[in-house]
């Protein structure tokens, strides 16, 4: 059996503001399911094979923690098939886009943060090759 991802979980401040940043990222993704724990609501969105938890915190802190600096996720990556419009959304949404990496004659790169200022990468690959696709000496 070969090893898949299948999900990662989150631990937000809000699970509605978190959720509205995926819906608007990736619209063709659904909520799994969704309750309400001990700590508040949590919901399980993504596809029939791949998912992200989000968990309420609870405590709200940003703890200190500075992106690849400290131990921890700096960021999650998703394909995607059309990073321009995936940009757009965000952008009219009014999501703050990080770093962007659009040279790459194979892929294409940008970043975002959600209202937790959690990092998240979108990959729109221009190749079929993985050769190509995972080229990092350009």
């Amino acid at each position: 059996m070969a090893t898949t991802f299948e999900h990662a979980n989150f631990t937000v401040r809000d699970v509605r503001k978190s959720l509205q940043f995926l819906q608007t990222a990736l619209p063709h993704w659904k909520i799994r399911h969704e309750g309400e724990g001990e700590r508040g609501p949590w919901v399980h969105f993504g596809d029939e094979e791949t998912y992200i938890g989000l968990d309420t915190a609870v405590e709200a802190s940003d703890g200190g923690r500075k992106p690849y600096h400290h131990t921890g996720c700096n960021h999650i990556g998703f394909v995607v098939e059309d990073l321009q419009a995936l940009r757009d959304r965000l952008n009219a949404a009014g999501y703050e886009e990080g770093m962007l990496a659009l040279d790459h004659p194979h892929r294409l790169r940008a970043y975002f943060y959600d209202a937790d200022s959690i990092e998240w990468e979108f990959v729109e690959y221009l190749s079929e090759q993985p050769e190509e696709r995972n080229d990092y000496a350009l």
